[in-house]
């Protein structure tokens, strides 16, 4: 019987694009201040235009060649976008369905991600009362990120509830979920 429902936070409670846009304008408000910089709308479609062509871990460094910045600034400003106060909102069918299982259920987050930036996503989306366990996998180490099983572990021994006991909620299959493969059992031969 389900007792207790984990769930996964980027892109399963909330939309994470929401969480990139608001760290791009933050930085882009950020870099506009400084003296002969672009408008803050022109950096922030820098960002944007890199970021929605695909380029997911390089977006600074490559909206920089554009706007001619250097490698100096652009650790600083990878630590303003982890570390801003994001301008996001759970969507009204996200809290429906916490609301709704919070009566019955106990309910457990496991996130991924940089640490601050996961506590500051948390806390702007309010949603900390729901939870009678948060698991932030980097706690536990970068290599606790999933698909490890270290994050899902401990919430078992936290909450000290049963694996068969417990459902899971997350959108990447490949990330979120380890697929174990049966073994195929071999039939031994008599010649």
């Amino acid at each position: 019987m389900i007792t207790t429902v984990v769930f996964d936070l980027d892109d399963t409670l909330y939309d994470e694009i929401e969480y990139c846009r608001s760290g791009f304008t933050c930085v882009a408000n950020l870099l506009a201040d400084l003296p002969d910089a672009p408008s803050a709308e022109r950096i922030f479609s820098a960002f944007w235009a890199r970021f929605t062509a695909g380029n997911r871990t390089q977006t600074f460094n490559a909206a920089f060649d554009d706007l001619a910045y250097n490698d100096d600034l652009i650790r600083h400003l990878i630590n303003v976008y982890r570390s801003h106060t994001p301008q996001i909102t759970l969507p009204a069918e996200s809290r429906d369905v916490l609301d709704l299982l919070h009566r019955d259920y106990t309910l457990a987050l496991l996130t991924d991600g940089f640490l601050p930036a996961q506590k500051l996503k948390v806390r702007a989306l309010k949603i900390e009362k729901y939870f009678k366990c948060i698991i932030y996998t980097e706690q536990l180490g970068r290599d606790a990120w999933k698909p490890s099983t270290r994050g899902f572990e401990k919430l078992i021994h936290d909450l000290d509830e049963k694996p068969e006991n417990m459902a899971y909620v997350a959108d990447n299959e490949k990330k979120d979920f380890i697929r174990k493969v049966p073994a195929i059992p071999t039939a031994g031969h008599n010649t």
